[in-house]
């Protein structure tokens, strides 16, 4: 019987739970590890040996030793096209102007972000797309991707290539940290292209620090 190890965040998720209920159904072997960013990796990394590991929006980055350990294949499906590697990548492209984004399924390598690529899905982004709005439809997209390619590993059939690559290298969270912030010198339209990229429910944004204080953007004001 197949066995696979499905690893991805410890979060509300309906996209997720949707992903693996299909990868229950058709490969009922299935190890399930859910985390968050910053947690000890667990004991079963160091146990587990198998045929396929699926990261799905994973929050660890995976060591050689448990990737070796997957007989067949370990991919992962970043929810970003191969121009944006790394984190934060959908507040980059909507500072960027993107007028497209995708999803990315790959093979896993040491470096993170860095492994070839098994199939790409790209969509357009529009110029109403907050984070929000772009983030939401990316992991629509990043499920239908999901099904496709686990829908091949149930068939049998070998995994598809992409003769896409990626094409820098993987932001870091201080990236998008720099990319909150913003100085009274700067131009209007830089401003607004920054508060676009950053701004997301629950999460801090775009601030201006003036004199050891910091100064959250919570809108434009309404009055002349």
């Amino acid at each position: 019987m197949t066995s696979v190890l499905f690893i991805s965040k410890r979060r509300e998720d309906v996209y997720r739970d949707r992903a693996l209920e299909f990868l229950k159904q058709v490969f009922p072997d299935t190890t399930v590890v859910l985390g968050l960013a910053g947690e000890a990796a667990p004991e079963v990394f160091t146990q587990w040996e198998g045929d396929y590991i699926i990261s799905y929006l994973c929050p660890w980055v995976l060591r050689p030793p448990l990737l070796s350990r997957a007989g067949i294949a370990a991919i992962n499906f970043h929810p970003a096209p191969p121009e944006y590697p790394g984190t934060g990548c959908t507040n980059f492209a909507l500072y960027n102007q993107e007028t497209s984004y995708g999803v990315v399924c790959h093979h896993m390598a040491p470096k993170v972000d860095s492994g070839q690529m098994v199939a790409v899905k790209r969509f357009p982004i529009f110029e109403s797309d907050t984070v929000f709005s772009l983030t939401q439809r990316c992991y629509g997209v990043m499920l239908t991707l999901f099904y496709e390619i686990v829908s091949f590993l149930a068939e049998g059939k070998p995994l598809p290539a992409s003769d896409e690559i990626w094409t820098r290298e993987p932001y870091r969270l201080r990236d998008l940290n720099a990319l909150k912030v913003i100085t009274p010198d700067m131009p209007p339209d830089e401003i607004e292209r920054r508060i676009r990229a950053v701004t997301y429910p629950g999460y801090p944004g775009a601030h201006l620090v003036l004199h050891d204080m910091v100064f959250e953007y919570r809108g434009k004001t309404t009055g002349k």
